[in-house]
Formats: structure tokens, sequence, C-alpha cells
């Protein structure tokens, strides 16, 4: 058994919560097919989202001046302003995660217009989380899914992570500095998004889940189970399953594991176990191997999906259980002949995306997110590639349930040990997905064509390789392959982003070499625009408009699609996304590239690359609409988006134009404009198979709401996009309308609206939004613990009102409890025994570290010396409403007689030398305040504070 010195993530806000042993949620022992959010395996842990304070702005402490402040902040524990256990965040703003403040507040020209003109700047999160007892002994992590951008955490006063990615989760072992019982942990984190990783929209904040998981002394380290299936050279399937096991015991344990090979029924069809041991503190791996069976194989038309479930057992008993997705299918790419799925040439047809969407920016809810997946798969798409990082996990859940095929991309090309983690992590959280294809290492890296590169792309690769043998490693190349030591030498598939003009030198110059066009195309629409007006910053439809070094969706698909040897591309982009908007500045603030929109509206783009791509059944679209009141008579190209061998267009019934449309161009029409119907007519050889229809519309008469389901969990996590819509008198939807909406909601709340108009400046939250071009769109959500109905209304002047219903399913609820006022008083320092009591509380010299010691309040309190007094010693801060109104003084336990000074004046007497509780008021007015506890002591007798003490906001 192989065992590595772990290597932990020690990383790490206020609201309080007592969380017992027993309530985070093991791993789900078989795929959840139809969870409504969206994910295929119940996340491991609690959900720490519920009740954080936040706070945007910077809070840098004032300097420090006197030795033994300085002192107390240089060792653990200590950490100053917003970081400190004692900050007062009574002022802060409260809410839930994920949470995106770059999206809270509409553009702003002075902003950076890579990031869609969006504020970003600096925010501070804090919350409480208090432990059952029970839970003491276990081995406790905290996993942040993700912070834009860079993130330091504080637990309890001690720094105890830096995250230098935005991209990525990172897990904090907080097992050996936990506090249990009444004593609160103070997690404090401080997001910077003032840097950034990209030139491209990124959020700011916590943007995805936190979880805090236990499990058993000895257990299964998170990311620890590899279970990718391998077929063999005589055609027979078997998983090889390895555990990596955490102990923090003391002494060596004996483990064994039973792997489970799990189908979509929920049956076992193959076991394997393997025994081991795991040193203390010390990470051991266990293996076994899945054999004996006969798998369904997982495609991109029938994603067949078996899990691998994973026990970890000593002395027979289970201790820790994991489940993993599992799919079986072999990939190959081949120089001459391009990709393969499970022996069948297989094109790639892909789209880039990225992560942020309308109205929720990068905070988006794994349901959004499988929606998206969906409308991705119905343009004909089977490809995804992760632009420019790591997805969120429920992405793979939806790609690995639908079948779509992903390339996973890294972030930070950089191979110091910071960024080696980074890309390690992705590949062990990722590696056991069916849906991943490809490791991508950079975008677009300057180094590219040089020995610099290439030795960097050569040890990146040996790092994916070591992790994950089964995937082919890519770089995302945009020049710099025909030099002679260049990074297309040490990757397994050569990408090619804008470089169609290489594609048949580099395959003759390299003819083994595997090539795709890992990005393409860059061009330019505007959803339900046909031409194109600079001056309003308008991409026409018609597919014409593209970026200098790009091509249209026609011509890019042509340039790889006639090249039997390329596996396939990915467009620029499956989606809108906030940001770059080329070729435009303000007030232009979101991308034209996309094949939809910021919503994921259908652009023309969707349904050209529906003909192009969809090859099993007709397809047949006309573009654009036919409403052009005032240009009777003036031609209007008409285009066919089509995969049939012979169309005609007919208007009002006369025929306007017949032919054999092209593969890649298709066909198009100048057709002189009258009110009515266009209808297109399609043919497989002699046999009409397809017909589309578009109408002039009447003016708007009522609003249509469009919900993706009917059905909602009342989790407060599920969510769902409504489609908003103008119709006219004939229930037709008006594609030219532009109307000021306000929406109702009762039981459930929007979290975001849009419209896709590039060039709206409005705010992306609240109940207000404007029709674009005859659509717009609410993300809706309940509350925690919600059922019954959703009822969503819209209204505009001079329309109807529309509506719908939509049923709040109940739902198990699995979250932390709400944020608290109180603020933790843990450290204070505890005088040697005094034989009379001091008339004055002695101050300390500044540079005395050595006469008082220093006493964390609720641990035990240690045996008096002698006959006496003791005093026990600390400042308090007041800050906001605890200044304004006064603040409690609460001490949970003081063991030994005594009473209470602040400033130096008498506030609160204790009788009873037993323990006991006291609480002593703070005036308003106050800010800085001494407090001193002074207690009389017998010789042995353990006086002090046996119990944690608290300030509270005075009610």
């Amino acid at each position: 058994m192989e065992r590595r010195t772990l290597l932990k993530l020690l990383a790490g806000g206020t609201g309080m919560s007592l969380l017992p042993a027993g309530l985070f949620a093991r791993s789900a022992s078989r795929p959840l097919a139809a969870d409504p959010a969206g994910a295929a395996f119940a996340p491991e842990g609690a959900s720490l989202n519920v009740g954080w304070r936040f706070q945007k702005g910077d809070i840098v402490p004032p300097p420090l001046k006197e030795q033994s402040a300085t002192y107390v902040a240089s060792k653990a524990g200590g950490a100053r302003g917003a970081a400190a256990i004692s900050y007062n965040d009574s002022d802060w703003r409260t809410l839930d995660l994920p949470h995106d403040w770059a999206m809270d507040q509409p553009p702003q020209q002075s902003q950076n217009i890579a990031q869609g003109y969006r504020e970003r700047g600096i925010g501070w999160y804090r919350r409480t989380i208090a432990l059952d007892p029970s839970l003491e002994g276990r081995y406790l992590e905290i996993q942040v899914g993700a912070a834009s951008t860079n993130a330091s955490v504080w637990l309890n006063g001690t720094p105890v992570a830096h995250n230098w990615s935005g991209y990525n989760s990172f897990y904090i072992d907080i097992t050996s500095m936990a506090l249990f019982g009444e004593k609160p942990n103070i997690l404090a984190v401080r997001v910077d998004a003032e840097s950034s990783e990209g030139w491209w929209y990124e959020g700011a904040g916590l943007y995805r889940d936190v979880r805090l998981v236990d499990r058993a002394p000895v257990s299964i380290s998170t990311d620890g189970v590899h279970a990718d299936p391998r077929k063999g050279a005589d055609g027979t399937w078997s998983v090889p399953v390895s555990v990596t096991a955490y102990s923090i015991e003391k002494a060596p344990a004996a483990v064994s594991v039973v792997a489970d090979l799990i189908d979509a029924n929920g049956a076992v069809v193959a076991s394997a176990t393997g025994q081991g041991q795991v040193l203390p503190l010390e990470q051991g791996i266990v293996t076994a191997t899945i054999a004996d069976f006969q798998p369904r194989l997982w495609s991109v038309e029938e994603p067949n999906l078996y899990s691998v479930r994973t026990r970890l057992l000593r002395d027979g008993k289970v201790v820790d259980e994991r489940t993993t997705p599992c799919g079986f299918r072999t990939i190959r790419f081949d120089g001459q002949h391009g990709f393969f799925l499970n022996d069948v040439p297989t094109k790639l047809k892909g789209v880039c995306l990225h992560q942020d969407h309308a109205g929720v920016g990068v905070a988006v809810p794994p349901a959004l997110v499988e929606w998206r997946v969906r409308q991705i798969k119905a343009m004909g798409a089977n490809a995804i590639r992760c632009s420019h990082g790591a997805p969120d996990v429920s992405l793979l859940d939806a790609c690995d349930r639908l079948g779509v095929l992903v390339m996973d991309e890294n972030r930070n090309f950089n191979i110091s040990p910071d960024y080696v983690e980074q890309l390690s992590w992705l590949v062990r959280r990722d590696r056991n997905r069916p849906s991943i294809i490809l490791w991508s290492v950079f975008n677009e890296e300057p180094f590219q064509g040089t020995p610099v590169g290439f030795e960097m792309v050569r040890r990146a690769a040996s790092i994916v390789k070591e992790l994950d043998d089964s995937r082919p490693v890519t770089a995302a190349m945009n020049s710099g392959m025909f030099t002679p030591v260049n990074v297309s030498q040490a990757v397994d598939v050569v990408g090619f982003n804008y470089q169609q003009q290489s594609y048949d030198r580099f395959h003759a110059e390299n003819p083994s070499k595997p090539m795709l066009s890992s990005e393409d195309t860059s061009a330019f629409m505007t959803r339900g625009e046909w031409t194109t007006d600079k001056a309003r910053k308008i991409a026409g439809s018609d597919d014409t408009q593209r970026a200098g070094w790009g091509l249209t969706q026609r011509e890019a698909w042509k340039s790889i699609d006639t090249r039997p040897f390329m596996a396939g591309g990915f467009v620029w982009t499956g989606m809108d996304y906030h940001g770059e908007p080329t070729p435009h500045r303000w007030p232009a603030n979101s991308s034209y590239f996309g094949i939809m929109d910021l919503c994921g509206f259908p652009k023309a783009a969707f349904y050209i690359r529906r003909a192009l791509w969809i090859k099993d059944e007709p397809v047949l679209h006309i573009r654009p609409h036919w409403n052009w009141q005032g240009q009777e008579g003036k031609p209007v190209k008409v285009m066919l988006a089509t995969n049939l061998d012979r169309v005609e267009l007919w208007c009002n019934g006369k025929k306007v134009g017949e032919g054999k449309p092209d593969p890649y161009d298709m066909i198009s029409f100048d057709v002189p404009y009258e009110t009515g119907m266009l209808e297109a007519r399609g043919w497989r050889g002699e046999r009409m198979v397809q017909r589309d229809r578009v109408e002039t519309t009447g003016a708007p008469v009522r609003l249509r709401l469009v919900a993706d389901r009917a059905k909602l969990a009342g989790d407060g996590i599920d969510a769902q996009p409504i489609r908003i819509e103008a119709l006219d008198a004939r229930g037709r939807p008006v594609p030219t309308a532009d109307l000021d909406v306000t929406l109702t909601i009762t039981n459930g709340r929007i979290i975001g609206v849009g419209n896709g108009n590039p060039v709206s400046l409005a705010p992306s939250k609240g109940n207000q939004i404007k029709l674009f071009n005859g659509l717009a769109q609410a993300i809706v959500q309940t509350d925690r613990g919600s059922s019954g109905k959703l009822s969503l209304s819209a209204s505009a002047p001079g329309v109807r009102q529309g509506g719908l219903l939509i049923t709040v399913s109940p739902a198990e609820v699995r979250h932390s409890l709400p944020a608290s006022l109180q603020q933790s008083v843990s450290m204070w320092r505890q005088s040697p025994v005094m034989a009379e009591r001091p008339k004055v509380i002695p101050d300390l010299a500044d540079n005395d570290m050595n006469s008082w010691d220093p006493v964390i309040a609720g641990e035990r309190p240690a045996a008096a010396s002698g006959n006496g007094y003791v005093i026990l010693a600390t400042k308090v801060t007041l800050a906001g409403d605890m200044s304004r109104s006064g603040a409690t003084l609460r001490f949970a336990g003081i063991t030994g007689s005594g009473e209470v000074l602040l400033n130096g004046s008498p506030a609160g007497r204790k009788a009873a030398a037993a323990p006991g509780p006291l609480e002593v008021v703070i005036p308003a007015g106050k800010t800085d305040v001494a407090v001193a506890l002074v207690l009389a002591t017998n010789a042995g007798d353990a006086v002090g504070l046996s119990g944690p003490v608290f300030l509270e906001a005075k009610r």
C-alpha cells in the first residue's frame, strides 16, 4: 500500500449554528435521476450557505503602536480587524450563499470593460459555527466551492487559507482548531475581486456552495476515490478503484474497502474488496478492482450512468462511504480520422462556455446550470469546453446525465506549487466523470511557441497523467505551433484557436498528431436583430458579422467538417456572457459572440448550427421574423437554415424562391416585404418532410409567462428560468415588442432578471424588466421550507397581465442555523494570585508578555497557587449598534466569586463560588472598554472563565 504525507490546505465568518453529528448527510448511494436541483449525487456534509454577514469594501485595522498589541496580533488567534474573533459585524448585511456582489449593481462606465463594467473590489464575509460536543474527535473540514477572485480565510482569528484562483474549490481541515458546545467558531473570509484572472466577467464573492463535512477519525479523503472504468485488450471491462484514506488517530489503523458497482436501478451488479493500513496523520491508499460484469455503454445518444459506492471499514464496520459517478465508454483521438467514442467516428460539435448567466452572474443555481446544458444539446451540440477554468460540479453532473462531452480546462498556467495544486485538484475532483474526454492545461499562452512553454506543458502533462492516464492532454494554441520547439510537441492532442489557415500545413507536417479546433468562429449577432447598425451597437443576424480573427458560423464549421483529420471544434461561444463586448464599448456590456444570448434565448446562429450539426432529423428554419411594417415593397433577405435536399419559399401563397441548399452556406432569397405569411417547405429526395412559417403579427395585447417545469422544490436551492413574452390578439409572439414589465411574486423570490440585450444598463435584481425584441427572463426560487404554489405575474402598460402557478414540493432542507448577533470575547490575560485585592486594576507594561498568562474563555481553569485574588482582563471594542445603543457582556460560566469592572468602575457582581453565568450591561456611547474580572481564590481551587464570553447588541 502506497502512503504519502498529507498536504493540508488549512483554510478557512458570523452566524451561530449548532451542528450535531448525524446531521451531516453522507453521499447518496445511487444517482438521484429526478433531482430537481440538478445534482446527480447528494453532496457530502451540511450546507453553510445560510446566515452570512457581508460587508462590501475592505476593512483595514488601524496601525499597531503598542508592543503588547503587536505581540498578540502575531500569535495564533490574534487576527485584527474583520478577521478578529471579537469583531462587531452587527451592522453588516445578512445574506445566503451563493452570492455574486458584482451583479448587485448595474453597469457603471467608470468600471472595467472586461468585467462588464461591474464594480468588483473587496468584500468580507463572516459567520459563526457552533459544533455539538458529539463531533469532538471526528475529522472536520470546511469546503469552499469557489471565491472570486482570491480569498483569505481565518478561523477563530487564525489565518488558515489563502486561495489564488476564483475557479477552484479549496478544503480546510479544521479538526485541530475546532471549538465545541457553546464555544463559537468564527469563520471570516476576505474576498479580493480587485484582482482578476480573465478578460471576461468573473463575478465577485463566495459564488458557490460552502459546506461543513464531518467524518470518522479514519475516513476517505475529499476527492479520494478514483474509479474510472477501463476496457481490456480482450474486450472485457473492469473498474480499478483507488481509495485514499486519512487518519487523525494516534496509532496505525487497519482498514478494508468494499467497492460496489451500482446500476441506474440501484442494484449492485459487481463488487470488489481491498485491505490496507493508514498511519497517523498520513494518507494511505487502498486498491480494489471490480470485474466480471457486462455494462451498458455511455454515449452521447444513450448516457447510461452507473455509480461506484465505496465503503471504508474498520473491524468489519462501515466508518465512511462515498458515491461517485461512473460510465463505460472508450475514447480515442486519431491523427488521420479524428475522434472516436466507443470506436464510432464522432465529430466534436462543441461550444465554449463561460459560467455566468443573466440576472445571477456567476452565482448560478444548479437547476439553471442544467437548463443551460439542455439548451446547448437542443441545438445539436455534443460537447462543451469549460472556458477558461474549472466548472461547477453541477455542470459536470448535467453533462454526465444528458450525454455531453467535456473539455475540462485549467485556469492558471503555472507550475509553481500553488498552481500545481489547482491543476491537481481539478483532475482529482473530475477524473471519474464519463463526460470528460480532454484535460486542457492552458488557453493562448505567450510561451506556447518557446522551449519554456514546452517544458512547462511537459511538466503539467506529467502531473495530469500521474493522476489520470486515461484521457489525453491538450492546450489551446493560437500561434507558435511551427517553431522548432513548441507546446504542440508536449501534448497528446493539439488545440487550435482561430488557426484555420494552419490546419492543412500542420497536418501535412505532423500526420500522426491528433488535431481539434479548441476555439473558433467569433461571429457577432444581436438576438432578434437582422440588420447591422453600428451606431446603435447592433450586430445583424444574417451570419455575415465576425471578428477579424474569426469566421462566420457556416465558414467555421465547413473548415472543420470537410477535414476528416480534424476531431471537431468548439464555437466561441455557446451563450453570451457579461463583459468583453467586442466589437463595441459602452454602453455595450456583454458579448455578441453567443449562439444564444445571456438568457439562453436562441439567436439565428442557434438555428444555423442545428442545420449544420443535426443529421438524423429534418431541420428547416426561416430567419428573420416577418414584421417589417413601413418597409413594404423593399427586399428583405430571408435565410433558410436547413439540412434538406431541396426547399421552396412561399409568401402569401406565392412561390418566391426555390433551390438546392448548400450543406454549409444553405440558401437565402431576397423577398419584397408584404404583410402576411412566409412558408418554407423542404424535401428529402422526393418527399416533403418539413415546413416552417413566420407571420406578420399584430400589436402586443397580453403577456405570457412560460415555466421550464411545473414543479419547484421548496428547499431554497432549486430554481428555474421563466420566459416572459408578448403576444398579439391571436396569441402569436410579437418579435419586436419592447415593453416595461413589473413582476409580482408570492411564495418565492426573484433572484435575477435579464433580457439578453447587450447594451441594457438595467439592474439585474428586482422586479422591473424590459422586454427586448419580445422576450425577457426572470429566475425564480422558493424560500427554504416552502410548499404549496409559487405565483408569478407580469404586467405592463397597455397590455393584459400574464401569470403562472408553479407547484412547490416540500423538500428536505439541510443547512446550518441562521446567524446570531453574538460576538465572542475569548482572549484574556490572567494575573498571578495576589494576597490583597488591588484597589486599582494594574496596567501591564506594553512590553510585558510574560507576567500574566494568556487564557481562553471556556477552557478548564487552572488550580490557584494560593489564597487571595486573581484578575482576568481583556479589552473589547464596540461599533455600530453596540456603540449607539449599548451592549450586554454575557459570561456563560464563571467559577468563583467576585466582580466585573468596566474601565475601572464596578458593573456586576457574582456572589456564589460555584460555576454560573453573569450578565453585565455596557452603556451606550462606549467604544473601547477595558474589562476586568476580579475573583477570590483559595489554594488548589480552580477559578476563572469556565464558559465562553459573548458580547451581544442590546435589544
